[in-house]
């Protein structure tokens, strides 16, 4: 009897060796309601590791060979993070509907994977924003308290230690992004903040109607500054708003002007795109890019940005509600009916 049992005692140990050591994952999933034909992995770097073809009915199953880490997985524009290591035998369901809220693991490395499904829900709930719009005791104190948390939640003596270790290193590493954001937009703000009613810095800008255009031409009239370039896609998003409120406010005091800082060589997709989008207002052209004095002198570091100036060239706001916003009408009309 005790020949028998060590006999398959060591075959257990043999065999969960063997699994251990395999190189290669299995990774298969039911997804209902799916975005796509594919799924696809790729690493911290974006780098596409293994793109897998899903069936009608949302099933797939696939191998690959993985070095241990945390991976992206993503089905159309919805994604989530998986941790993913040779050896593992991971099954996932999911509805793309609801996403996050749906994602369940079965399998080896469920626990790992589970773990980070539960997480990406508990990031949902906590509103950064609101603590980037704190004072700094708040902010410091909100997120020291995320951090406490993030860490007490790793602690599961089931989870992988490689895994646990990797998240301690992300944790680590969103603290410190967050708080140098803050840091950089809380100076930024501050730097706003001293603009406010003192004359604008001007600019002389090429026009794609011809000629040059300075900011002193505009005197008399209320200016509304869009500083944005040809390859940013938010900025590019704004544009039928901002189209809709020159249309609103084309018979009123004010004028609408749009400063690109695309870099000299692009010159000609900014006029081609002016032309194919039918822009309107005045279309100016810095003369250096980021590096413009005027965009220097706003203390410029993301577009799009948006200033409002007043008839005398006093600055109203130099960080000013974006097109979309409901805010920017509501300020309009305040000033020009």
């Amino acid at each position: 009897m005790k020949k028998h049992f060590f006999t398959a005692l060591v075959l257990i140990s043999t065999l969960s060796a063997i699994g251990q050591n395999k190189k290669y994952m299995t990774i298969q999933a039911e997804i209902a309601n799916k975005n796509g034909d594919a799924i696809y992995i790729t690493d911290s770097k974006n780098k596409l590791i293994k793109k897998i073809q899903v069936n009608k009915e949302g099933i797939f199953k696939d191998t690959m060979n993985v070095v241990t880490g945390r991976y992206s997985l993503s089905d159309g524009n919805e994604f989530t993070i998986v941790y993913l290591k040779n050896g593992f035998d991971l099954k996932l369901k999911m509805d793309t509907k609801q996403f996050d809220e749906s994602i369940v693991y079965a399998g080896k490395g469920a626990i790992e994977n589970n773990f980070l499904a539960q997480n990406s829900l508990f990031e949902e709930q906590t509103n950064i924003s609101t603590l980037l719009a704190s004072t700094e005791a708040d902010f410091t104190k909100g997120l020291d308290k995320k951090k406490v948390d993030d860490l007490k939640r790793l602690e599961n003596p089931k989870l992988d230690p490689l895994f646990v270790a990797l998240q301690k290193k992300s944790i680590d590493e969103n603290y410190n992004g967050i708080v140098k954001y803050y840091k950089m937009n809380y100076e930024a703000n501050l730097a706003k903040s001293k603009l406010a009613n003192t004359m604008s810095p001007s600019f002389n800008y090429d026009n794609y109607a011809g000629g040059k255009t300075k900011l002193e031409d505009l005197k008399g009239k209320y200016v509304y500054i869009d500083v944005w370039a040809t390859w940013c896609g938010p900025c590019r998003g704004e544009i039928p708003f901002l189209k809709k409120i020159e249309e609103k406010y084309h018979d009123k005091n004010i004028s609408f002007v749009s400063i690109s800082i695309d870099v000299q060589k692009d010159m000609e997709k900014w006029k081609t795109l002016i032309k194919d989008k039918e822009l309107g207002g005045i279309q100016l052209f810095a003369d250096n890019d980021w590096n413009s004095k005027f965009a220097k002198d706003y203390g410029i570091t993301s577009i799009p940005r948006f200033i409002l100036i007043d008839p005398n060239g006093k600055i109203i706001n130099a960080d000013a509600p974006r097109p979309s916003a409901p805010e920017l009408e509501i300020q309009l009309d305040a000033l020009l009916n």
